[in-house]
């Protein structure tokens, strides 16, 4: 194991963080490197499951992957970690990686009804049959993010529109859609369906996933957003008010950055400036999440804006970082630096190309497996990074 620790001579020492000095263009370099020289090629190589196909759970320490049921969740993302790394020009096997991975899964999880179950275990057999709206969101993005390189075939469109279809024959009377499990009515799934459905708009998907982006988002600014605070919150009731009790006062900082970095997109595309003004009160509510002892965002909020849980995962500094990006320079490029810094220490592991996921209460990072699911939210920040720096 001691070669899946070398990512050739690249130094990864993670200290000093960025500071205000260092650059955009600095920092999107280090990223850049990280990504393509260590965890690209490390999940390559130790996560891709050679035998059934498909993708691994996790990776321990010692880049040894997780023997765990292949949730679809994880299947798709990985999907879209790679298709973007081709996007990006990495020159790694990103397409045998995305093709093989998009095989898998449509012969593994594709339902009769078009939808998409949830749980394949690790013989292939089917564990769960659930068709999760959560899960179907990401086969949306993951068939966009591959329509968007060189292996954008017909089929890839005709997949996502048999998806789309069966979802919209089952719309909640409310507006939106009905989540399965124990929290049917939630801001979550809305989101990466969102995501899905803006990915396929942006790729020339056409006019149907321009509608249904233009649904969610009305939705979340007038059903999920509170109108006085500017937050967003998480669980509602089935006619969208906010659950009563604890649930419905959750406020999740990393989801206030990633609305905003959605919303901010659909306004730009739609000419929304209703889209474009939410983002930016959704950022500011974001940012009363932001522990300047730590430097990171933490978990949770209560919906009075004070912190509810202080652990602090890998994926809402990513979102902090996206959002950082798109609103500049509304919000200026301290955030954006800040941010960055903040996801660096996750990313100083034993394994190099590897991460920590939960750094806790009391500064110390959780020891368990680096989550594959993790991928798709560098990946997509490592992209909104690039994208900045080029655009500046």
């Amino acid at each position: 194991m001691q070669e899946m620790n070398k990512a050739d001579s690249l130094d990864f020492d993670l200290a000093p963080a960025f500071v205000g000095s260092t650059s955009l263009a600095e920092v999107a370099n280090w990223y850049d490197t990280w990504l393509d020289r260590a965890a690209l090629p490390l999940w390559q190589r130790a996560a891709v499951d050679q035998k059934l196909g498909g993708f691994y759970e996790a990776l321990t320490s010692e880049g040894i992957p997780l023997e765990a049921a292949h949730r679809a969740r994880v299947q798709a993302r990985q999907i879209y970690v790679y298709a973007t790394a081709g996007r990006r020009g990495w020159p790694g096997p990103w397409r045998d990686v995305a093709v093989r991975g998009l095989g898998f899964f449509l012969s593994r999880y594709r339902r009769p009804d078009g939808l998409f179950r949830t749980l394949v275990g690790r013989s292939g057999e089917v564990v769960d049959d659930t068709a999760m709206l959560y899960d179907q969101a990401f086969v949306l993005l993951a068939t966009a993010s591959l329509a968007a390189t060189d292996l954008a075939t017909p089929s890839l469109h005709s997949v996502a529109t048999a998806l789309r279809q069966a979802l919209e024959a089952s719309r909640h009377p409310a507006g939106g859609f009905r989540e399965n499990g124990d929290q049917p009515f939630q801001a979550n799934a809305h989101m990466h369906l969102f995501e899905g459905a803006l990915a396929w708009a942006e790729v020339g998907g056409g006019a149907p996933w321009d509608t249904l982006a233009g649904e969610i988002a009305d939705l979340a600014m007038t059903r999920f957003i509170d109108v006085d605070s500017g937050a967003l919150r998480e669980f509602f009731d089935d006619s969208w008010a906010p659950k009563p009790g604890d649930d419905g006062r959750l406020i999740e900082p990393g989801h206030q950055f990633e609305w905003a970095w959605l919303l901010e997109r659909w306004g730009r595309r739609s000419g929304d400036a209703r889209a474009c003004a939410a983002a930016r009160r959704l950022f500011g509510a974001g940012v009363r999440g932001f522990d300047a002892e730590r430097g990171v965002v933490v978990n949770a909020l209560w919906d009075n804006l004070e912190t509810r849980d202080r652990c602090a995962r890998l994926w809402p500094q990513t979102e902090y970082l996206k959002a950082s990006l798109i609103l500049q320079p509304d919000v200026g490029s301290d955030h954006a630096l800040q941010a960055a810094a903040g996801l660096r220490k996750y990313l100083n592991t034993p394994l190099t190309g590897a991460w920590f996921d939960t750094l806790e209460a009391d500064g110390t990072f959780r020891q368990e497996p680096a989550p594959a699911s993790s991928f798709y939210h560098i990946m997509a920040a490592c992209e909104a990074l690039r994208v900045s720096v080029a655009e500046a």
